[in-house]
């Protein structure tokens, strides 16, 4: 296409016929949204077959109509010089067009459609709007101008498939879902403790037994026979890899692979148990480091590995390594003496330093959890930050690259409704609202530039059928989506709301399960959202016992200050470890009372359970005490259900002093959590 064609295509808009009335720009259900959309009159009806043609390199218009031909956008190419019911695809390097070549300009005129871009990648993102737009509107959809391109180069969804297998259909199906909302990398966890799922030449057996359990539940971990009749997993071959790697090629999305060390490794070591300080395997889950023969294990498993993976990075894991073998181990011991190691932690820097210099050395870069820090990090690795923002921070500052994955808002494996009417997840509650809200490259960061990108995470531990997956993942991932491409200033929850409500319909439509979001309460538990008001509210407290340290809420005032706890047990309880909780306030003179309560959490999972009993007794003068009464517990503790219940009194009574007492439930190493004594 000539340049002055081209720049005739990207302006003068205003020349659109009238509108005809309907939907307009203004409603648009874009996810994620545009930078810039420019609504202009009249509306274009999508011909069909739409009459495509191209000015960009062959390669690129043998790809995009191969693509386009899977869509419900119906092309011919029989006319590409077509004026009217058109769909025109331009690569250029105009300067009218966004500088990266991700970025695109979609016009929608009432004579056609053009999309232009510096390159394909741009290409295929403009006709993903388009297609939302072809959902949303149908064959009429209004005229308008949007300009955009992606806030972050890395804009990830991760899959674990160690815990539980879904097969190469679904995962495909999420790499169509992910191309749609832009994203563009997969981070695909494929071993781990629960099972290995990726087939190696050198090493058959962690197919033919570590890839199974007897039992559907994904603890404890007895692997079983491929032949064993109950055997429950699965795996990929290199066919099937080969397979889903091309498919999400055509779709831009590069798969990441993780093949996790040197912790979460009990299925090797069951099957190759003298890779354990042990020599012999469930006794330890970390690799013997100390032991040449791991690394000729673990490089030959690289070697086969990047053979199906062109991907630049290569994920080793490096998180939650016990540690436990190696002070102990004769091997650890010797090589640490022998390289100058000080302690354990810079026995696995030593390990992840060795892999990345593999890595590095064949044109690949090491990708891990934050824990690679510890001890020291590989000079050349970017580093997950999923422990909050802390190791994310430190590694940008120290100028490696960083992808975001704090679980406080990107692990979707945590509850997104009430936990009480949810399925069962892992403990915490990362709502859409909550998600949606988070920055992960903040103005105060040092080194935010490098920033990679942001992830979200599927942990599958609970999470046993592909139909659940789903259900976990949509509608967080499409927030998900918005923080990766968009601009942080176009944030609007309320508008994001609106579209993920339309967007929901849509792919509903298409056969994915989702979260009920019209339906559920919005965002955390209702009463943490606004103070409540009590006569206790500012009063002192003391305690006959001590709280938790790890989980001591606002500090001594957190009973009094007029905050409950959100359906996370970690914001706003307070926290006690095998012992009761035993609370005096006092209200500063003698006051009629007619209400006492406080709240009180189970959840067994997280070994939460409610108390035994709740008493509640009062004294004018902070010596002698009657027991006013209270409220026995009549939940079993296996209870799988978060419950959030309020135990108390209610009557007639004077008092200055209010004491609640709850009885541990008796459980050894179990928890109580407590969010506030109410006094009314």
């Amino acid at each position: 296409m000539k340049k002055n064609h081209l720049l005739s295509l990207l302006a003068g808009l205003s020349l659109c016929a009238a509108s005809c009335g309907g939907p307009t720009a203004e409603t648009d259900a874009v996810i994620p949204r545009p930078a810039s959309v420019e609504k202009r009159s009249g509306a274009c009806r999508l011909a069909s077959p739409l009459a495509l043609s191209f000015d960009a390199p062959a390669e690129v218009a043998d790809a995009l109509t191969a693509y386009l031909r899977t869509t419900p956008l119906a092309v011919r190419t029989d006319d590409p010089q077509a004026s009217d019911g058109y769909l025109r695809l331009t690569v250029a390097a105009s300067p009218e067009l966004p500088a990266s070549e991700e970025g695109y300009v979609l016009s929608v005129l009432p004579e056609g459609v053009s999309v232009a871009s510096r390159g394909e990648a741009g290409l295929f993102y403009g006709i993903q709007t388009l297609l939302q737009l072809q959902e949303q509107f149908g064959d009429r959809i209004p005229a308008q101008r949007i300009t955009d391109s992606p806030r972050f180069s890395y804009r990830g969804m991760h899959l674990d498939e160690a815990r539980h297998f879904f097969g190469k259909e679904f995962v495909k199906k999420q790499l169509r879902m992910m191309a749609s909302l832009k994203l563009n990398r997969f981070h695909w966890h494929l071993t781990d403790g629960a099972g290995w799922r990726i087939e190696i030449d050198r090493y058959p057996e962690l197919t033919e037994l570590a890839a199974w359990r007897p039992i559907e539940g994904w603890q404890p971990w007895p692997y079983c026979r491929r032949d064993d009749p109950n055997a429950y997993g699965g795996f990929y071959t290199k066919d099937d890899i080969r397979e889903v790697v091309a498919y999400a090629d055509s779709l831009h999305i590069t798969v990441i692979p993780e093949i996790e060390m040197p912790g979460h490794s009990e299925e090797v070591l069951a099957v190759y148990p003298h890779l354990s300080c042990a020599g012999k395997p469930h006794v330890y889950d970390d690799f013997c480091i100390g032991n040449d023969a791991t690394f000729e294990f673990l490089e030959n498993v690289l070697e086969e590995v990047m053979e199906l993976f062109p991907s630049e990075y290569i994920h080793v894991g490096g998180d939650e390594a016990t540690k436990k073998g190696w002070p102990t181990c004769p091997k650890c011991r010797a090589r640490m003496q022998r390289e100058g190691l000080k302690d354990v932690d810079e026995l696995q820097s030593y390990a992840v330093h060795r892999l990345e210099a593999f890595l590095n050395a064949r044109g690949r870069r090491l990708l891990g959890w934050d824990e690679i820090l510890q001890g020291g990090l590989a000079p050349n690795a970017a580093v997950m930050s999923w422990r909050g923002e802390s190791g994310g921070r430190e590694a940008a500052a120290s100028g490696h690259p960083v992808v975001m994955v704090p679980g406080s808002y990107c692990y979707l494996d945590k509850y997104q409704g009430n936990p009480s009417t949810e399925p069962e997840a892992l403990e915490g509650s990362v709502p859409l609202p909550k998600t949606y809200m988070y920055e992960p490259a903040p103005q105060d960061m040092p080194g935010r530039e490098r920033v990679l990108g942001v992830q979200a995470n599927l942990w599958t531990e609970r999470i046993a059928t592909p139909e659940y997956a789903e259900y976990m993942l949509y509608p967080r991932v499409f927030a998900v989506a918005e923080i990766a491409w968009s601009a942080p200033e176009l944030k609007d929850y309320e508008d994001f709301r609106r579209r993920a409500l339309m967007r929901i319909d849509a792919v509903r439509a298409k056969g994915y399960n989702t979260f009920d979001l019209a339906g559920s309460v919005r965002g955390e538990r209702p009463e943490s959202l606004e103070e409540v008001r009590h006569l206790a509210v500012g009063c002192p407290v003391t305690y006959a016992s001590e709280w938790y340290e790890g989980y001591p809420a606002d500090g001594p005032g957190s009973l009094t200050d007029g905050k409950l706890g959100s359906w996370t047990y970690g914001y706003r309880w307070l926290g006690f470890l095998n012992t009761d909780v035993e609370a005096t306030v006092d209200l500063g003179a003698v006051k009629p009372i007619r209400e006492v309560k406080a709240d009180f959490l189970q959840w067994r999972s997280a070994f939460i359970g409610l108390p035994k009993r709740v008493e509640i007794a009062v004294s004018s003068d902070g010596e002698r005490f009657t027991v006013l009464g209270g409220e026995e517990n009549d939940l079993p503790f296996d209870d799988p259900k978060l419950q959030c219940r309020a135990f108390g009194w209610t009557g007639e009574a004077e008092a200055r002093y209010v004491r609640c007492h709850a009885f541990s439930h008796g459980h050894p190493g179990g928890w109580l959590f407590i969010d506030e004594i109410i006094v009314n």
